[in-house]
């Protein structure tokens, strides 16, 4: 167990304390929300956050946030985790605690039971269609019974979207209570996705398609069946007949690689498409014109907010949240290749490309917004 309390916030008794209980240690999905969080601060809060030991933990004490790090997650074994939650909440007697993802929102409900301590959760990975996460049907049944006992004893409940607040209603019900706090990102202060494109790739120091070159087409997600990953294949092959010269690349790791690998050599694709792996998102999206996310589902997709605030053309199904971001003309159906062809080669206009949303949260501004939930929840 390790408690890292080097920490820009203010002494334990100076200001609340809002320990956040994150189960995973790698820096994907809800770490980016967690660690922009913990780069702006809670406004009059100390923020603490317990997850286990790894590069998510490593990154926050370099931002210089209060780090405990038992052992802890699904690895460990909801016992172990249990018991971590509880020692701690002894031994740091915070104001709130927080969960984030699934696991954490069990092992803190039943941590924080009889503690007095108020229970916050963020909902960041909810789906409409349960066989997005649960094959089996009994399986998804039992967990939707397991949440909604749960949900009903939070004290405040964060949405990321209004898509992600109405499947909560819809699925567990019990509560109305539900704020909505989208991701914040930080609006590029060169206004137009043509300035702010061109400043990513010089800061890459990559450039833009030169006239004669063929479409960067990108795909910046997990390798698994609920990308729809097939059906962003055959979509491109639609778009080599339009643009014999475009490429696509599907960064990520996952379940999927071999299934997809096979299919890109069915289709003679091999030459077009690149599967490197893991790539940092920042280069990665320097690097191409388009970003295509054909999900099954998403709440709120920090992917498709860093393609806007880049300056990218963006193609999406309008699933989840995607439509509270992206305008309609970015939306397509992923079971209609040609369209989502046609729809990239929109996007190669940069006057067709989406901006952030007027009123989009900044990073500030979420963290601000997460302090008000906890006061009408009752923490002070």
């Amino acid at each position: 167990m390790v408690l890292s309390v080097r920490s820009r916030s203010a002494p334990l008794g100076d200001h609340p304390t809002a320990l956040w209980v994150v189960p995973v240690a790698d820096l994907a999905g809800v770490a980016r929300h967690v660690i922009d969080v913990a780069e702006v601060g809670l406004p009059g809060w100390r923020l603490v956050v317990l997850c286990p030991e790894g590069p998510l933990a490593e990154r926050l004490r370099c931002a210089g946030t209060a780090v405990h790090a038992p052992d802890f997650g699904p690895s460990a074994g909801l016992l172990t985790s249990v018991t971590a939650l509880r020692r701690a909440i002894r031994a740091l007697r915070p104001d709130i605690v927080h969960a984030h993802l699934a696991y954490a929102d069990i092992t803190a409900a039943l941590a924080t039971r009889g503690s007095g301590v108020l229970l916050a959760t963020t909902e960041h990975g909810i789906s409409a269609d349960d066989s997005v996460y649960h094959r089996a049907a009994w399986r998804s049944q039992a967990m939707a019974m397991v949440h909604g006992s749960r949900f009903a004893a939070t004290d405040v409940a964060i949405a990321v979207s209004q898509a992600t607040r109405a499947t909560m209603l819809e699925k567990w019900s019990g509560r109305s209570e539900i704020t909505v706090i989208p991701n914040g990102v930080d609006r590029p202060a060169m206004g137009t996705p043509a300035r702010a494109r061109q400043a990513v790739s010089s800061a890459a120091s990559t450039a833009p398609t030169a006239e004669g070159d063929g479409l960067r087409v990108l795909s910046l997600a997990r390798l698994s069946r609920e990308k729809r990953l097939p059906d962003l294949l055959r979509a491109f092959a639609e778009l080599r007949r339009i643009d014999p010269r475009a490429t696509l690349t599907l960064a990520g790791e996952g379940p999927e690689r071999a299934p997809i690998q096979a299919a890109v050599r069915a289709m003679g694709l091999t030459d077009a498409v690149d599967l490197p792996g893991f790539l940092e998102p920042v280069s990665a999206m320097a690097r191409a014109d388009v970003l295509v996310q054909l999900s099954v589902w998403e709440n709120c997709s920090y992917t498709l907010l860093d393609a806007v605030t880049a300056g990218l053309g963006v193609v999406a199904t309008p699933v989840g949240g995607n439509p509270e971001i992206l305008p309609e003309g970015c939306l397509v159906t992923a079971e209609d290749p040609h369209g989502v062809a046609e729809a990239i080669v929109r996007q190669k206009d940069d006057d067709d490309r989406p901006s952030l949303p007027l009123g989009w949260p900044t990073r500030q501004e979420m963290a601000a917004r997460i302090v008000e939930a906890y006061g009408r929840g009752g923490a002070t």
